[in-house]
């Protein structure tokens, strides 16, 4: 990555009218359910950190975890992910009640957290393991990730680099990297403000980057 991070010891026109509807924020339960009604949906979005303090924001979000996937490598330790050799993406996986959030919602927060524009990179951190991606797990997050990326397309008039990719596992990391934005704040509001983020955020999404600005 460029900074030294501290040592981590449209044919749908229904669709896309609701696919941004933006929700109110509020903040997110901290305790996981039981039960059926919990589900589950994976995002790239650069550094994970700062998309799992986005996320336990949202009402309806119950846990999230820090971790990988996209590569084909099984248990893989951030050391491998981040030499750029394993094909994994840094990713949150989130997972959410769907009687309080729903999917759309999902990702209405995901496209408002990253730079739609950027290829294998998010703000200061570089290479394939901060390449933006949605990892749809059925057929319906697919319709719903496909059409927001073309909307995100027709809206900007031009390239949008996220990915869509099929989902096939995800790999937690490494305990210390869980709530690392709560656990250690010094170190990683520093960060994060070296980074640039909420500036890139602020200047692509405006006033709409507020709702899920990260403090």
């Amino acid at each position: 990555m460029t900074l030294n991070r501290p040592i981590r010891l449209p044919a749908l026109p229904l669709l896309l009218a609701t696919a941004f509807a933006g929700p109110a924020a509020a903040e997110s339960d901290s305790t996981a359910i039981d039960g059926p009604a919990k589900e589950s949906a994976v995002f790239g979005g650069g550094c994970f950190w700062c998309v799992e303090e986005a996320y336990d924001k949202v009402e309806g979000v119950v846990a999230t975890t820090s971790g990988f996937a996209g590569g084909e490598l099984e248990n893989p330790s951030y050391e491998q992910v981040s030499s750029g050799d394993t094909d994994h993406i840094e990713v949150v996986k989130v997972e959410y009640d769907p009687e309080r959030v729903d999917y759309r919602t999902l990702l209405y927060v995901f496209w408002r957290n990253i730079d739609p524009f950027a290829v294998n990179r998010q703000f200061c951190d570089r290479g394939r393991p901060y390449q933006s991606a949605i990892f749809p797990e059925n057929a319906d997050q697919r319709a719903l990730a496909e059409a927001t990326r073309d909307a995100m397309a027709e809206r900007f008039g031009r390239e949008i680099g996220v990915e869509i990719l099929d989902f096939t596992a995800f790999y937690p990391a490494e305990t210390y990297h869980q709530d690392y934005y709560d656990k250690n704040p010094v170190r990683y509001n520093f960060y994060k403000s070296a980074c640039g983020r909420e500036d890139r955020l602020q200047e692509v999404w405006g006033d709409e980057a507020e709702a899920y600005a990260m403090p």
